[in-house]
């Protein structure tokens, strides 16, 4: 899954964001409109993460909404 996916799928991904990133309050999930960027810079904040571990837990959280994809694709 790319950025792209991750903004135009951002009202079904963000329900997963907020459970993964619990320290994110609601407005900050929904201003985020599934920028990968400013979910990086919020997740360092709220977790006080470097860049890197960030990148890291979004890319893992990323891999696992495309697993949740998959089986819908093949429908």
């Amino acid at each position: 899954m790319n950025s792209s996916n991750i903004e135009t799928g951002w009202k079904d991904f963000k329900a997963n964001a907020k459970r993964l990133w619990s320290k994110l309050t609601d407005a900050q999930i929904n201003g985020i409109m599934g920028k990968r960027e400013q979910l990086s810079t919020k997740v360092q904040e709220a977790y006080a993460l470097s860049k890197e571990d960030a990148e890291r837990q979004i890319s893992d959280w990323q891999s696992r909404q495309t697993e949740k994809q998959a089986p819908a694709a093949n429908s």
